[in-house]
């Protein structure tokens, strides 16, 4: 009786799992169990083989149906059954991050040098400059080709030669357990050529690093979280390749008055007990400048109102949004209201039939006027 577990119970999957989900268990497996991650432990180095056999296996239709119809029986001798090394599949797009990229993952060939970095600047801005737009000066420390050697690395009047180990190919390939591994060549770090005589400057890089001040227009409309990308702005490459790019992440502060939904602006309204119930025409601070606000009578608190195009630019768009307008009211302190003020409002509340709590205006009027 053969004692080799269910594939798919290897990879913890169910029958019906498809390409991505096997894949995907795979990976997890091949991650927590390779032999470099756990170096002289016989049984992660088993189950690492087990699991590469049933990826072998299920990620191959031809087989996986042999298998699902005969069980391992059915596969022995296609790469499943006592797995044959020789019939294994490629993993290197599964196993590129294992090792940096090691897996077939690094650049094949001397020659030219790779893009760049990109590199990223956390600006915050006012909630006015993010509004109507605004133009930043950014000192961005970044690497640059080398002037002396002109990005080569060597010093003027000298050259390279074919790296020996790699052979110019920039990898190197050996035996990993039971499959061949590729990583980037250490004596060339990938390049494929061996400087004779490094470049003082930039000892070998062929960048240097420089500080640039970048001037950037930040457009109207912008929120928190908008990115402004700036195309060549970023690192130089190596051996002539070309600039990554320059983002720009923006963080819009906090207004004191307004809030901001989209294009939309909100801020709240506290009007007077008479204000509300008989209406008034009252001035509105926006983004603009003052606007008139007509407040109709019997006008509820919580009541919205809205200033079209008030607000803000919208971003890639024509058109602005509104300022929303929220009205609440304002209760005035009783300590803060002369004698007559007070008998009114005694007047009000015993003409309106509401009770409010005995001997209160007495008690007001006696503390603040004898």
């Amino acid at each position: 009786m053969s004692t080799q577990r269910d594939y798919y119970e290897v990879l913890g999957v169910s029958r019906d799992a498809d390409d991505k989900q096997i894949k995907s268990a795979y990976r997890k497996l091949a991650v927590k169990y390779h032999p470099d991650k756990n170096p002289g432990d016989a049984e992660a180095e088993a189950r690492f083989k087990e699991a590469a056999e049933a990826y072998a296996v299920l990620s191959d239709t031809e087989k996986r149906q042999r298998y699902d119809r005969f069980g391992h029986q059915g596969v022995s001798g296609m790469g499943g059954g006592g797995f044959d090394p020789s019939a294994f599949v490629d993993f290197s797009d599964i196993l590129g991050d294992l090792f940096g990229g090691g897996f077939g993952a690094g650049r094949r060939g001397g020659g030219g040098g790779g893009r760049g970095a990109d590199l990223r600047y956390d600006l915050e801005i006012s909630f006015e400059e993010a509004a109507f737009g605004t133009e930043k000066t950014l000192r961005i420390p970044r690497l640059e080709t080398c002037d002396i050697c002109r990005g080569t690395g060597a010093s003027p009047g000298t050259g390279s030669t074919t790296c020996s180990t790699c052979g110019g190919q920039g990898q190197v390939r050996f035996q990993q357990g039971f499959f061949a591994v590729a990583r980037t060549c250490p004596d060339c770090r990938g390049e494929g050529q061996k400087i004779e005589k490094p470049c003082s400057t930039c000892r070998g890089e062929g960048r240097v690093e420089q500080v640039r001040d970048l001037e950037v227009k930040i457009p109207a409309g912008v929120d928190t979280g908008s990115r402004l990308r700036l195309s060549g702005e970023g690192e130089h490459g190596r051996r002539g390749g070309g600039a990554g790019d320059l983002y720009v992440v923006l963080r819009v502060a906090a207004h004191k008055t307004f809030q901001r939904d989209g294009a939309d602006v909100f801020s709240r309204l506290l009007l007077s007990y008479p204000q509300l119930v008989l209406g008034a025409s009252v001035e509105v601070e926006t983004l603009h400048g003052e606007e008139t606000l007509e407040v109709p009578a019997h006008t509820q608190p919580g009541k919205i109102f809205r200033l079209r195009g008030k607000g803000i630019d919208r971003l890639g768009r024509n058109g602005r949004g509104d300022h929303v307008v929220e009205v609440g009211i304002e209760i005035p302190n009783p300590r803060k209201l002369n004698e007559e003020q007070l008998d009114l409002l005694k007047t009000m509340a015993d003409l309106s039939g509401q009770p409010v709590r005995q001997g209160f205006f007495e008690k007001i009027k006696s503390d603040l006027f004898g």
